[in-house]
């Protein structure tokens, strides 16, 4: 048996490909949209990927089920669980508590584990060449390394109502009856690690075991002694900002995301045409640079995404393909970090890249405006905005200070002053970029806080008191 861990540091994501080397057949569990890694991977070791499936209905990226499906054959197997309004909206096979898929020797058995979503479904995989017992359990969203996949995500995200408590509730539930039923040796193989807003101190380790979880995460005493409330307190307390685009997420996995099928290289452009096109307002130019080149000078009404391993979220922060139709044109430095760019684009449903340019030269730009620390005391602002999260503005914040979390920003706009001027910060600067990019090309007039909270901070702490 061949297990694989395909892993999307952008996302904090773990998909999984499963392969009985001995009939040459393979199933893809959480497949993300850009699907080349999955099918290199099974060619590589002689495999057919025959089916495809997925834990639950994801919030924090779009789903490559029927990505994968459409272009290899394969069948899809989704959750029938949850009750009629978390049914999925497209073909496939439902799997229900118990059902199990065989590939060769390998036998793939759905285990329903409702609490972060109703429909929530874990897979317990045996090697039947090794053993009729289960080995390994890919547990999604529901058990990480040292943590829990958060149940408030559909008050959050799904527009639910109080759901927080009877997902707790479920939590509890699915780790004594069914989590806590598996032999200590079972090898857990979770949907994510550090970095994913679906928990709250995921760890960055890429697989446990039941019992060390049992012995170790911080749940564990609550079920040894069958603390139910205390569980809940504690897994409710302190839970990062859901990003807003969860909810365009959850709701195109559910109905079932587009088809993108076989993409076309992207393409060079020429600057003029771009020119033209940002004059028109038909096109939106992205700048992947850092945030300290980009306030070198930028390209005007342009969105700051920079290149790197948060392409998909700060991308999914700025860029709602629902309301927001224009072509993007992005910075690279090559067609292969284009093509790369657009990779982690598409995991978060930003489908739509007419090309790339290369640099910014022959475009209209302009310079950032930014506030020192210093200055900030006298100055007249309408709003200083704090676009961290939740946790780490509780933690310490500039006096005055509005806290809305950059994935929300956008989508929370009446929170802000109609006029004036804004100034932002975050903690050093970097998605204080993207969230005053984004506020800017809205028509707002945001001034960065240089060096943002850390400065300031570092300031503060080195001016004697008077």
């Amino acid at each position: 048996m061949l297990i694989e861990r395909i892993y999307d540091e952008d996302l904090a994501q773990a998909s999984y490909l499963i392969g009985c080397q001995a009939k040459g057949e393979a199933i893809v569990v959480d497949g993300r949209r850009d699907i080349a890694v999955y099918r290199d991977l099974a060619a590589k070791n002689g495999m057919k990927i025959v089916a495809v499936t997925e834990t639950h209905i994801h919030a924090d990226y779009l789903s490559g089920t029927r990505e994968l499906a459409a272009a290899t054959g394969a069948k899809i197997y989704v959750s029938g669980e949850g009750g009629p309004d978390w049914q999925y909206g497209f073909d496939g096979e439902r799997l229900h508590d118990g059902d199990t898929i065989a590939l060769g020797n390998i036998t793939i058995k759905a285990v329903h584990t409702p609490g972060h979503t109703p429909e929530h479904l874990s897979f317990l995989v045996t090697d039947g060449a090794f053993s009729d017992k289960p080995g390994y359990l890919l547990s999604g969203d529901f058990v990480f390394s040292g943590d829990l996949g958060r149940p408030d995500l559909l008050d959050e995200a799904a527009g639910g109502i109080d759901t927080r408590f009877e997902g707790a509730k479920q939590l509890f539930a699915s780790l004594r009856d069914k989590f806590l039923a598996l032999p200590d040796y079972v090898q857990v193989h979770p949907g994510h690690g550090a970095g994913s807003a679906c928990g709250k101190a995921l760890g960055a380790i890429p697989s446990s075991t039941v019992g060390y979880e049992r012995l170790y995460a911080w749940w564990g005493p609550y079920l040894a002694t069958n603390d139910e409330q205390g569980f809940i307190n504690e897994l409710l307390d302190g839970q990062p900002d859901a990003h807003a685009y969860f909810a365009r997420m959850k709701r195109e996995n559910r109905e079932g995301p587009a088809v993108m099928g076989e993409r076309a290289p992207l393409q060079e452009l020429d600057t003029d045409t771009v020119a033209k096109g940002l004059a028109g307002d038909t096109l939106t130019f992205i700048d992947t640079r850092s945030s300290s080149e980009v306030h070198q000078g930028t390209v005007v009404r342009s969105l700051n995404v920079p290149a790197g391993k948060s392409v998909a979220s700060y991308g999914a922060w700025v860029v709602n393909p629902e309301t927001d139709t224009n072509p993007l044109v992005l910075l690279a430095k090559d067609q292969e970090q284009a093509q790369d760019l657009w990779d982690h684009l598409v995991r978060v449903g930003i489908d739509n890249v007419a090309g790339y340019l290369t640099d910014i030269k022959g475009l209209p730009t302009f310079t950032p405006s930014l506030i020192q620390p210093e200055e900030l005391e006298g100055f007249e602002a309408a709003m200083v905005l704090d676009v961290r999260n939740k946790t780490e503005h509780k933690a310490g914040h500039i006096p005055g200070s509005h806290q809305l979390s950059g994935g929300r920003v956008m989508w929370h706009l009446d929170e802000l002053p109609a006029g004036g001027t804004i100034v932002s910060y975050c903690q050093s600067g970097v998605r204080n970029s993207v969230a005053a990019s984004a506020l800017r090309r809205a028509g707002y007039d945001v001034f960065e806080l240089d060096g943002s909270y850390a400065a300031w901070n570092a300031r503060r702490n080195s001016v004697p008191a008077a």
